[in-house]
C-alpha cells in the first residue's frame, strides 16, 4: 500500500497573505505600544522620585516655609555629557542658608559650538536621603535650554531646605547638602521621528511581497 502525495509546486493563497498582513499589523501595534509605554514610564518614574525623594531627587514647591535659626551648608556641582559641547559650571561653590529660607543660586552655561544646541539637565542631591527635604521653587532644569552658537547664560535656581529635616533622625549627622546637575544634549526631534518611522516600517510586511496562486 502506498501513500499518494502531490509533487506539484507549493503556492501561497490569499488566506496566507491576509494572515501575514495581520501578523505584520499586530507586530507594528506591539512596537508602537512599547514605545508609548517607555515614554510614559519616564514621567511616572519622576513623579515617584519627587514624592519619595528616591535617588536624591529634589522636591518642587510654590513657596518656602518660615525660616528657623538652624543653618545648612549647600554645595553646588556641575557635569555635562561628553556629547554636549558646552561649558557648564556653578557660579558659587558653597553657601550657608537658613532652613526654611528662600535662597537663590546660579549656574552658567556656554555653547562652545558653531550651531544652536538644546540641552536638558538631570539633577539630584547628596546625601541621597536628603532629597525629600530639598525643594525648588524655580529652576532651569524644569524646561529645555537652547543656546545659540557662542551664547553664554546664567541659569537661576530658587530653592530652600525644609526645616523638617531637623526632625528626621536619619539625617541628624548631615551638615552639608550637595546639589548636582548634569546637562545632556537633546537629539534633533525630526531625526528622532525619522528613526522611529524607519523602525516601524521595518516591522511591516508589504502585502504585494506575499506570493499568490496563479
Amino acid at each position: 500500500m502506498t501513500n499518494a502525495r502531490s509533487d506539484g509546486p507549493h503556492t501561497t493563497g490569499p488566506a496566507t497573505g491576509k494572515r501575514n498582513a495581520r501578523t505584520a499589523l499586530a507586530l507594528t501595534c506591539v512596537f508602537a505600544g512599547m514605545v508609548g509605554l517607555s515614554f510614559a514610564a519616564v514621567p511616572l518614574y519622576r513623579l515617584f522620585c519627587q514624592v519619595t525623594g528616591f535617588g536624591g531627587t529634589t522636591q518642587v514647591a510654590e513657596v518656602a516655609p518660615s525660616a528657623v535659626d538652624q543653618t545648612m551648608k549647600v554645595r553646588f556641582n556641575a557635569d555635562r555629557s561628553p556629547d554636549l559641547p558646552w561649558a557648564f559650571s556653578p557660579k558659587q561653590i558653597e553657601v550657608e542658608v537658613k532652613l526654611g529660607a528662600r535662597a537663590m543660586a546660579y549656574y552658567q552655561a556656554e555653547n562652545l559650538s558653531d550651531r544652536p544646541i538644546t540641552g536638558t539637565a538631570t539633577f539630584n542631591v547628596t546625601p541621597l536621603k536628603a532629597g525629600k527635604y530639598f525643594s525648588k521653587i524655580a529652576c532651569f532644569c524644569f524646561t529645555k535650554q537652547t543656546l545659540q552658537p557662542g551664547e553664554r547664560v546664567d541659569m537661576p535656581v530658587d530653592y530652600f531646605v525644609d526645616p523638617a529635616i531637623l526632625d528626621d533622625p536619619n539625617l541628624a549627622d548631615v551638615k552639608t547638602i550637595t546639589l548636582s546637575y548634569t546637562f545632556f544634549p537633546i537629539p534633533d526631534e525630526q531625526a528622532a521621528r525619522e528613526r522611529e518611522d524607519s523602525l516601524v516600517a521595518g516591522l511591516t510586511v508589504p502585502t504585494h511581497a506575499v506570493g499568490t496562486a496563479n
